[in-house]
């Protein structure tokens, strides 16, 4: 039995609090059950040297765990002393959100999405994305106006992710004590038109077959269509 009673295809319970920092021209604190990441999305009218006078816009991110966002303090992360884990997932949360928007119709302004873990069990890179989206949105719809229409921009909501087998099943949305046991771990990325953005995995112990590899996409889509649902709620509702 999971926690709480969760069934193998249940998600944890997921919470968007839009406007959580008041600075950023979006920002949310974003739950997945005990998971809580603050994302804050800054707009520059700048973009980096490669794309000077290309009329284009950038995405980018940045991701980090603070000291006590887990069970014993890790020592905080420089710019210049970060770890692979870190760079990669950063890495991942830039390209995710960078597919989800028309960066022409940006025009020349990048995006920097801050993804700060204040509590870690599990899937902080799975909610970095699915709360990065939505203060991404947020920060966009700062800048409307009669020559610029943030919906014209984003082309398609995209969410995130986990799947693994743990003992022989197949779960969605693991949790910390999951995924440290789990002979298979997944992170799947994918947009509302049913688009896979990215598929990350791995068997940590042995292997698995191509009906389980079908079973975690199937479970995966079915998750991110609902958690696709949870952002529009929160970026549709007052307060």
């Amino acid at each position: 039995m999971r926690k709480n009673g969760r069934k193998s295809n249940e998600l944890r319970e997921i919470k968007i609090i839009k406007d959580f920092i008041s600075h950023p021209e979006g920002s949310v604190l974003v739950e997945f059950g005990q998971t809580k990441v603050i994302c804050n999305a800054t707009i520059e009218d700048k973009v980096p040297n490669f794309l000077k006078g290309q009329n284009s816009g950038w995405v980018t991110a940045e991701y980090g765990m603070l000291p006590r966002s887990t069970n014993d303090r890790m020592r905080r992360e420089s710019k210049s002393r970060q770890s692979g884990r870190t760079m990669e997932i950063q890495r991942l949360i830039g390209r995710s959100l960078r597919s989800a928007i028309n960066l022409e119709k940006l025009g020349e302004k990048t995006i920097t999405v801050d993804c700060d873990v204040i509590q870690a069990d599990g899937g902080t890179r799975t909610a970095s994305i699915t709360g990065g989206f939505v203060a991404l949105c947020l920060a966009l719809r700062t800048k409307d106006d009669d020559s610029f229409c943030s919906s014209d921009i984003i082309d398609s909501f995209t969410g995130s992710v986990s799947i693994g087998k743990v003992d022989g099943e197949i779960l969605l949305d693991l949790d910390y004590e999951e995924d440290s046991n789990a002979e298979t771990d997944m992170n799947f990325i994918m947009n509302e038109k049913e688009e896979f953005v990215e598929i990350q995995g791995t068997a940590e112990k042995g292997s698995f077959s191509k009906k389980e590899l079908d079973s975690m996409v199937l479970l995966a889509s079915e998750g991110i269509k609902n958690i696709i649902e949870i952002q529009k709620k929160a970026l549709n509702s007052y307060g």
